[in-house]
């Protein structure tokens, strides 16, 4: 069963979708997509978890992009909106135990919940190739790019040092460190939510993080909760890619600080892990909870 609906969030509405039986009594997985300026439906690759795992499968699109698209409120776009969101969405579905995924930023708004908000009813985390720190992310990035060939990494860097990312050149440098980092092109035979068209939060990914995955320089730009995550007192499953814009090095930061945590390294995958192996992803993530919530 799939149920699709809104919240009222700061006057302006919330997409929420729920799959799955609503009778289940085991608790529910509620999913935070990244971005910001993504959307809920890569998350539709898990939902067959649901029936396999008897379990409510929760998603919703961040107020700015998708189904709760929004542009022109350059305000509205900081850590303190979209953990308003977060609670609001929690309250309205009366989610008073929950999982918590959250992919890339969805990482990072979930971190920054746990580590300075009441998070009471939260059972577990999953932190899914995301990242602790703007400023580890940026470091680790500027590392991977004097990787790539000179051409290329000078064509970034010239972008980087004029603040201008509108050339031809830099556009296809910046398409080439996506590919082999983040994620390439649907084919066509990929899975229909990977091919649908979306409305994405161009001016919330702008304003919130920065012109690229490279540099955060968005109201984001400080976030860090490394020093904090020693106080996270629930289980944690973290998952990353051997290719992954989340190196290792990022997620071995995570996995050392975190008490009760579990570090899952998808060694051929890229940024989304789930889309790349997701039978591997969703085993491992339906064993995991089992073990927390039977």
């Amino acid at each position: 069963m799939i149920i699709e609906g809104y919240i009222t969030y700061l006057d302006y509405q919330t997409y929420y979708r729920i799959v799955g039986d609503p009778t289940s009594r085991k608790t529910p997985l509620l999913m935070l997509h990244g971005g910001p300026g993504s959307t809920h439906n890569y998350f539709e690759l898990l939902d067959s978890l649901a029936e396999e795992d008897g379990r409510l499968l929760i998603s919703y699109d961040q107020i700015g992009c998708g189904n709760s698209y929004l542009d022109g409120h350059p305000e509205l776009w900081n850590m303190e909106t979209w953990i308003g969101e977060l609670k609001a969405v929690r309250e309205a579905l009366g989610l008073q135990e929950v999982f918590l995924l959250g992919q890339s930023w969805g990482g990072m708004l979930l971190l920054e919940y746990l580590c300075r908000h009441d998070h009471s009813g939260v059972k577990g985390i999953v932190l899914s190739s995301t990242l602790p720190s703007s400023r580890l992310w940026g470091e680790e990035q500027a590392r991977m790019i004097r990787q790539l060939p000179g051409e290329i990494r000078e064509t970034i860097r010239d972008a980087q040092e004029r603040n201008d990312y509108s050339s031809d050149a830099y556009k296809a440098a910046e398409a080439l460190y996506m590919e082999l980092h983040a994620a390439g092109t649907p084919g066509p035979d990929a899975p229909e939510c990977l091919t649908r068209p979306k409305k994405r939060g161009d001016e919330s990914y702008l304003v919130g993080w920065g012109p690229n995955e490279f540099t955060p320089m968005g109201t984001l730009k400080d976030y860090d909760v490394t020093e904090l995550l020693h106080s996270i007192d629930v289980p944690a499953l973290i998952f990353s890619g051997g290719n992954d814009l989340c190196t290792p090095y990022i997620a071995k930061t995570m996995y050392d600080r975190i008490p009760n945590a579990r570090w899952e390294l998808f060694r051929d995958c890229r940024h989304m892990c789930f889309a790349e192996d997701t039978p591997r992803y969703r085993k491992l993530l339906r064993e995991w909870m089992d073990q927390i919530d039977p």
